[in-house]
């Protein structure tokens, strides 16, 4: 057999390649340095607010006290979250927060979808237009605002029991009742949410090729096959992206309603964890079980996300997952 020679690039050769590669970078953030600019708010904003307070987890590990700080409170390892698991009432609180989320998430997913491929189809574009901002509007309406137009619309005297009372119901007091609380909550955050959730939707509706609906009608396809058939199936990435996202945030069951809205007589079913955080942490000032409880609630957020985006790549590819 004859003698195989290897071929190895020149060192010159791979100097070049480096400095090409150094000029291409330089080139690259000339172009795009408007954009660079424009980005430094959101990193320093999410520097500040996400990465520097990580150190506050020590606290989860620590009986934390204000004039020791993080560093000179004494540490007692996993006893805060030993504390949380053999309290019955913690588990309540998951309960409820499971719940509810699961609940806001099996109405509160879809709608925005419908209600998006729906209002797509409308050719009237200032009626389009008209809906589409009025039902973006609660989303820059406070909870403390909403929970109190809520609270009235479902009082004794408000038109829920006015209809109910037209058709000879007596009145139901929604607000202080267990069965109807959690169906409330439900209720008013697909309201509130719904139209700003769509956006995303309308914006990738508007990113579908015009020429293949217009194939589908020269075909003969009607609005509800082409809906059936082309928008939907085109959403299906954006649509696995979102619900990736919001399993990340299965245990936000919604801190600002539920604070604003909720009463002692119906903590048993919409008491939630960021609620008794919350209470635990700047109502009994006990630091370290409040950041405990805080803690899993994140790590099982992580992990959710994790195992969601996981199956997502097995069954649709890279196009339908995060990463």
């Amino acid at each position: 057999m004859g003698d195989v020679t290897a071929v190895v690039d020149p060192p010159g050769k791979a100097r070049r390649l480096g400095t090409d590669n150094r000029k291409e970078k330089r080139r690259a953030y000339k172009k795009y340095r408007v954009l660079l600019l424009l980005m430094i708010p959101s990193v320093v904003y999410v520097t500040i607010f996400n990465y520097i307070p990580i150190y506050g987890l020590l606290i989860a590990f620590e009986n934390f006290h204000i004039t020791k700080g993080f560093f000179n409170s004494p540490w007692v390892g996993l006893e805060h979250f030993r504390n949380a698991f053999q309290d019955p009432y913690f588990f309540v609180v998951l309960k409820n927060t499971i719940l509810i989320s699961l609940y806001k998430m099996l109405w509160g997913f879809p709608i925005p979808i419908l209600f998006a491929v729906l209002l797509s189809e409308v050719r009237n574009a200032k009626f389009k237009k008209t809906v589409q901002t009025v039902s973006y509007l609660p989303h820059f309406i406070s909870w403390i605002i909403l929970g109190g137009i809520f609270m009235s619309i479902f009082s004794l005297d408000g038109p829920v029991n006015a209809v109910i009372r037209l058709f000879g119901g007596d009145p139901i007091l929604f607000m202080a009742d267990q069965q109807y609380f959690r169906a409330v909550l439900v209720a008013t955050s697909v309201l509130a949410s719904f139209g700003w959730s769509s956006i995303i939707y309308f914006a990738a509706i508007a990113g579908i090729d015009p020429h293949l609906h217009e194939a589908a009608v020269v075909d003969g396809a009607g609005r509800l096959k082409r809906m059936l058939y082309i928008t939907i199936p085109l959403l299906m990435p954006v649509i696995s992206i979102m619900l990736v996202l919001s399993m990340s945030g299965i245990l936000d069951a919604g801190f600002d309603q539920i604070f604003n809205m909720y009463n002692t007589n119906v903590y048993d079913v919409s008491d939630i964890i960021d609620t008794y955080v919350y209470r635990k942490g700047l109502v009994d000032m006990d630091y370290g079980y409040a950041t405990a409880v805080g803690l899993f609630k994140s790590l099982v957020g992580l992990v959710l996300m994790l195992t969601v985006n996981g199956l997502a790549k097995k069954m649709g590819g890279g196009e339908h997952t995060l990463w």
